[in-house]
């Protein structure tokens, strides 16, 4: 399996299939590139070069208990970037990663980056504060993390239901989605993925959206229960300098898998436009 070390000694599993123009996808918490099975497929198939990695302390990847913030994510990816030699890239990043291609773009990406897409994406940031009124409590968070450390395994069999938007009247859970959810959160590392909570919901990227000067799309569901959409996309937009919103009525945070054909038509003409 393909492997970088970057500079700590961490390995960082990716997948690289195809060729053409690079597409690198950014996985949500607490995934891995498995969960992009759905747009690499699609996208491969289309001619491009897809691109995929596990972050630290998730997925295949080094279960690190060092290291798991955004600036070291981001440096992680620019080491995956260089070691490919990828140039007029575009990164596509959903939820956690959406905050990941925030901050690489911004530092790390200015002279290989085409486009940038936020899928669902933590930034500006989630946290409530004077700054950030319409953001969510910190006892969400320390709620994630206390049932995170007390019971991993259930945790993750109870996400994936708002999620994916099951719990709302008409949706029936998929099992092999959920169970797909559970299986790639158990492959990581929990004292990663418990660190990555401070890092998805308290990191603040609204300096990075307002240093990103290539078109960027933000896509968003109305009705995302884990990244409520009010104080997460209208917000990015307004801070970037080519930015794009589009608004999907009534769909989950976990669109790219429950409505992956609407969702992979809309970012190759976003790709190709």
């Amino acid at each position: 399996m393909p492997f970088i070390a970057t500079k700590d000694g961490t390995q960082i599993f990716y997948k690289d299939w195809g060729k053409g123009q690079p597409l690198v996808f950014h996985h949500g918490w607490p995934l891995s590139s498995d969960d992009w099975d759905a747009q690499m497929m699609f996208f491969l198939a289309q001619g491009f070069r897809v691109i995929a990695h596990d972050r630290r302390g998730h997925g295949r990847s080094t279960q690190t208990d060092t290291g798991n913030d955004m600036d070291t994510y981001a440096a992680d990816v620019a080491a995956m970037v260089e070691h490919l030699d990828l140039k007029n890239a575009i990164h596509i990043g959903h939820s956690t990663g959406g905050g990941e291609v925030a901050r690489y773009v911004a530092k790390h990406g200015k002279s290989r980056v085409a486009k940038a897409v936020l899928v669902s994406a933590v930034p500006p940031v989630m946290v409530k504060s004077a700054a950030n009124p319409g953001g969510l409590d910190i006892s969400v968070f320390d709620g994630f993390r206390k049932d995170l450390a007390a019971n991993r395994a259930q945790f993750y069999r109870e996400v994936p239901i708002p999620f994916y938007g099951y719990n709302r009247p008409g949706n029936a859970a998929n099992e092999g989605t959920v169970g797909n959810w559970w299986r790639q959160g158990m492959i990581g590392g929990i004292k990663a993925q418990y660190d990555c909570i401070k890092a998805f919901s308290e990191t603040d990227f609204t300096e990075d959206l307002k240093q990103i000067d290539v078109p960027t799309l933000v896509m968003h569901g109305d009705d995302d229960q884990i990244v409520p959409f009010a104080d997460a996309a209208p917000l990015s937009v307004k801070l970037l300098k080519q930015g794009e919103l589009k608004v999907y009525k009534g769909y989950p945070h976990g669109m790219l898998t429950t409505h992956a054909d609407e969702l992979n038509k809309d970012l190759l003409a976003f790709i190709k436009a």
